[in-house]
């Protein structure tokens, strides 16, 4: 990609915001452009490493046999009065409307509703369970607090995912098995995660739990034990059986030893039960011949949100000043930022094109700006290398530079377009 395609906006960071100041950089730079509270719109970067994170979760649901539908995202109001959560909705000013003189439609905060009539008439038979439907599509919920920038929007892109099963036991057996894919997920996203206990709320069921971040932005307070890896979300000391729902549902039996934390919520399972089959009235029938509700789960990532964390996650200082990011190489959308004086640039050129041809991702910035803003501009953007083409190499040379620690190394133009080859298909950081 060329820069001088991108429209970017080339400023000075200047009073980012001290809670997300990495979001704060993607606003200043019109990485991310704000339409309104909680709605936005994305460049190219932030896109593609949206676009990268979607596929990880989508490589490792995949291997564990759940199968990628699509859900509408408008909904007849009928659907949502059929379950008995449309009035609650409406109530709590969740649910956006869109009233037409062909009826009521839902923009869907979620898609229990949406995946229960999907399901009925299609499995229809025991013998067709358990199975699973994931999906990657955007959401709109009346959020009143638009805090956080993509943490929090009215509009926003979410992963979510809904079992059947043809009783508990087995329901439980997806929950745990859905449970391990969340985390390789996101030991390849680089994110470390806690399963906290939580209270299923509005969405009903037999038990929750969610996934957390611990992260210095945090709005949520968990309490977490650094051996076991479990946690509390502190909502939950509220129940009035608090402590028995927690022995038996989990296991924690003596909260003093848990540490306060602040915590990034970024995803939610939940073990719903018979609670929508129940209410819609969708059964299939088992082994004796008999009609049975089905035994459901649904399981949620904030796509959107994950995006925001990462961001926040990878920035980068110098002189103890904020300057920008590097991204992880495990998902960066390009790999190298091509930056060359004038006198090269004609080879710098040659040198994209061969990547070009190659089909690995880099940027080749091709303005008229100076080496500094050239660099400043690599860094804002989060491009995690930097290949230089300028007075301190020598013709046939490069200079290559990891941004998340500034070590650099000077090699050949053969050498650099091998090593970065390289690094897109391993997806491992160069070894300097």
């Amino acid at each position: 990609m060329r820069v001088s395609k991108m429209g970017f906006k080339n400023v000075k960071l200047s009073n980012l915001n001290e809670m997300y100041p990495g979001q704060d950089i993607l606003m200043q730079t019109n990485q991310v452009k704000q339409y309104g509270s909680g709605i936005y719109a994305y460049d190219n970067v932030p896109l593609k490493l949206q676009d990268n994170i979607e596929e990880i979760i989508k490589k490792h649901f995949n291997r564990a046999d759940y199968i990628e539908v699509q859900m509408p995202t408008i909904q007849p109001a009928e659907i949502w009065k059929r379950s008995g959560r449309y009035d609650k909705y409406i109530e709590e000013g969740v649910t956006m409307l869109s009233e037409t003189d062909k009826g009521t439609y839902c923009l869907a905060p979620t898609a229990e509703e949406a995946i229960t009539v999907f399901s009925e008439n299609r499995l229809t038979s025991h013998k067709q369970l358990p199975v699973g439907y994931y999906q990657i599509g955007t959401k709109y919920r009346n959020e009143i607090r638009n805090r956080g920038y993509l943490l929090r929007g009215k509009e926003f892109l979410m992963f979510d995912l809904y079992t059947f099963d043809k009783n508990e036991e087995a329901m439980i057996e997806n929950y745990k098995k859905i449970k391990e894919t969340y985390f390789k997920v996101f030991d390849e996203l680089q994110i470390s995660i806690v399963a906290v206990a939580a209270d299923n709320g509005s969405m009903g069921g037999k038990n929750s739990e969610e996934i957390m971040a611990i992260s210095r932005i945090g709005e949520d307070t968990i309490l977490f034990d650094e051996n076991t890896k479990q946690g509390l979300n502190v909502e939950v000391l509220e129940k009035e059986n608090a402590e028995e729902y927690l022995k038996e549902t989990y296991g924690i039996e003596d909260i003093k030893k848990l540490q306060e934390r602040k915590a990034v919520e970024l995803g939610h399972i939940f073990a719903l039960g018979t609670k929508y089959s129940d209410s819609m009235d969708i059964k299939f029938i088992d082994a004796e011949n008999n009609s049975q509700p089905f035994y459901m789960g649904c399981y949620g990532i904030g796509v959107s949100r994950l995006l925001g964390l990462v961001y926040e996650n990878n920035i980068i200082k110098e002189n103890d000043k904020i300057v920008g990011f590097s991204l992880p190489v495990s998902i960066t959308p390009y790999y190298l930022y091509i930056i060359s004086n004038d006198k090269k640039l004609e080879k710098a050129e040659k040198l994209y094109q061969q990547f070009q041809e190659k089909d690995v991702n880099i940027i080749i910035d091709d303005t008229n700006s100076s080496i500094g803003e050239k660099i400043r501009n690599a860094k804002v953007l989060g491009i995690p290398y930097i290949g230089i083409m300028g007075n301190n190499t020598e013709d046939g040379y490069i200079e290559i530079e990891r941004t998340k620690d500034r070590s650099k190394k000077i090699v050949k133009v053969e050498d650099a377009i091998n090593l970065i080859e390289k690094l897109s298909l391993t997806k491992k950081d160069l070894d300097f």
